[in-house]
């Protein structure tokens, strides 16, 4: 039979509730108007790239225009959520802690939403902060052509008729910005858009024995406070595209962090 034991819930009203939400939300919001690194994407590079700077005690936000992290991580290749990793990627599982199989020689395998959700973990004790509901809407430039912030708005405006909103976007400041937007590269591509950066050529096609060295290599400011990691790097520079294989991306997002930390530290 079940214990039918009465649990007492401490006596709290809607008040209390809401005035701890929007207290708790105003006073991070507030302390990360500046931060030392903007990530912009939460997918597995921009994740493993605000774990390993926040690592660092540096003040890292992550931004993320939808309702859930990881991209991709989640849920594999084709909706089938077993995640695969080239050897040396499986060294950032081992990192996390995430239990793998090696299938064949150098390949392992996965279950996507644990690694995933490890890495969300990590990156949050790390340090990192995330904001996700927030799109990219451009960059902070200052005058000497270098990248100081971005500006922002909430996800849900991009999806309202432009003749019924009029919601100006907010701006928030950072020493580096880091585009792990993924395929499209948005960062990088405002910055070609206005003309302060070449015209980006796009991914390639599939070819997964030459896209991940490749990404990992190409992994680098690309401007003057702008980093380039993740698939943002195959679009910049043209390279293949991996696939549903994830060693690559997990290990430029430690290259990221490499580069953005030896910057910060050249700051100090």
């Amino acid at each position: 039979m079940p214990d039918n034991k009465k649990i007492e819930f401490a006596p709290v009203g809607e008040k209390e509730v809401t005035r701890a939400i929007v207290e708790g939300f105003s006073k991070e919001f507030t302390e990360y108007i500046d931060s030392d690194v903007i990530i912009v994407g939460a997918g597995p590079s921009g994740l493993v790239a605000a774990k390993d700077i926040a690592k660092k005690k540096y003040k890292v936000l992550l931004v993320e225009r939808m309702n859930y992290l990881g991209g991709g991580f989640w849920i594999g290749g084709y909706l089938m959520n077993k995640v695969t990793v080239r050897a040396p990627g499986q060294t950032v599982l081992d990192e996390i802690e995430v239990p793998y199989e090696e299938v064949s020689d150098g390949l392992f395998v996965s279950d996507g939403p644990y690694a995933c959700s490890k890495l969300i973990a990590t990156a949050c004790e790390s340090g990192a902060v995330i904001r996700n509901m927030t799109m990219f809407d451009d960059l902070v430039i200052r005058e000497n052509g270098r990248v100081a912030g971005i500006v922002i708005n909430w996800t849900p405006i991009a999806n309202m008729p432009k003749e019924i909103t009029c919601l100006d976007p907010i701006a928030i400041e950072s020493k580096l910005v880091i585009d792990a937007t993924g395929h499209d590269a948005y960062c990088v591509s405002r910055l070609s858009q206005q003309g302060l950066y070449k015209k980006l050529p796009g991914h390639g096609s599939m070819w997964v024995e030459k896209s991940e060295e490749a990404l990992v290599e190409y992994t680098q400011e690309v401007h003057p406070g702008l980093i380039a990691c993740g698939m943002s790097v195959n679009t910049t520079f043209g390279l293949p595209r991996m696939g549903p294989t994830f060693g690559g991306m997990l290990l430029s997002g430690k290259r990221a962090a490499e580069v953005a930390i030896n910057i910060l530290e050249d700051m100090d």
